[in-house]
């Protein structure tokens, strides 16, 4: 079996890279929504993140990843006190997926063989402490959005059918990708995305070339291409364990949490969930740059992905999101 294709060997769309690393980096940031064209590597990148992501310590045989066993949930019956290194789990959540399967459900076969009630763990369960990424994410059906929303919310997954009555943590990074032409998303699961990007197609030769070039050496000598690219994933995990060992000691000045809100008052973001992850996504890029402080350069780093789907629609101003908060950007930041 292949290993994914590498992070670093996909050939620009910066943007959208940064953003992936900057939640790995800080997963309180919020997760990342990747809207654009079709075969422009968002699904590659997910998936491609994985190697990038730290190993978690979870008790052995605990269906939520728990780091300690008291926390492991009653209902799981874990007699193991042992702390196992696991890689962070990135679980897909697909299109006409069952509540059920999302949540979890009365497990059938122990129910009909020894007569027991019990529950078998969902999607939510194996995402815990890790990465849930839903591919074509405007088109997932509204009860299933209703119910990731409110988990979202809450870090917390509650069951209550079938005589069952089941509670257990579920925090994790959402990632969604998908193509606008196929329909918006919801404005109340946008602004559960802590960051987002839009992605297109290269328009220029050279970069073309160079995408079938690395794809075309993927497929043709699979073991050489993920040795050499490999290492460049290598050297980019280390800086990732760097920043996130270094965001605690990073220093944020006054200055930068008054630029923060002017730029979102000059924007007319609603709530302050804007300014919240403007500032840690600016922590997070200056920790990844080695910097000692937060300032100005960072925030213009992240500001288009951190506010443009925060934005109120101006039928007037024909610009974009994105090019508003360049805009923007320009005029209260210079």
């Amino acid at each position: 079996m292949k290993k994914p294709f590498p992070f670093s060997a996909i050939v620009g769309q910066e943007q959208m890279k940064q953003a992936m690393v900057l939640t790995a980096i800080d997963p309180g940031i919020g997760g990342v929504l990747v809207f654009g064209d079709r075969g422009t590597g968002k699904s590659t990148a997910v998936r491609a993140l994985a190697a990038l992501l730290p190993l978690i310590k979870a008790v052995e045989g605990c269906p939520v990843n728990s780091a300690r066993p008291e926390d492991c949930p009653e209902w799981a019956h874990v007699s193991s006190t042992t702390l196992i290194e696991r890689p962070t789990p990135v679980v897909d959540l697909p299109l006409g997926v069952t509540e059920d399967r999302v949540v979890g459900a009365l497990d059938i076969e122990r129910a009909l063989t020894r007569g027991e009630k019990a529950f078998e763990p969902g999607l939510l369960a194996r995402a815990n402490r890790g990465y849930l990424y839903i591919d074509e994410v405007n088109l997932l059906e509204d009860h299933i959005v209703d119910l990731l929303l409110d988990v979202a919310q809450s870090g917390e997954n509650v069951v209550e059918r079938e005589g069952l009555s089941i509670r257990h943590p579920a925090r994790f990074v959402l990632v969604g990708s998908g193509n606008p032409e196929e329909g918006e998303l919801r404005p109340q699961l946008l602004d559960r995305f802590g960051l987002s990007v839009e992605v297109r197609s290269p328009r220029d030769v050279e970069t073309r070339v160079e995408v079938i070039t690395r794809r075309d050496a993927y497929d043709a000598d699979h073991d050489a291409f993920m040795e050499k690219w490999g290492a460049e994933d290598m050297q980019l995990r280390g800086r990732i364990l760097g920043a996130r060992a270094a965001l605690p000691q990073l220093k944020t000045p006054n200055t930068v949490l008054h630029d923060c809100a002017a730029l979102c008052i000059a924007l007319g973001s609603d709530g302050l969930r804007g300014e919240l992850t403007l500032l840690r996504a600016a922590r997070a890029q200056a920790a990844f740059e080695g910097a000692e402080a937060v300032g100005r350069s960072h925030l213009r780093s992240v500001a288009t992905m951190a506010l443009s789907h925060r934005l109120r629609r101006d039928p007037l101003d024909e610009a974009g999101s994105v090019s508003r908060v360049e805009r923007c950007v320009a005029e209260v930041l210079p």
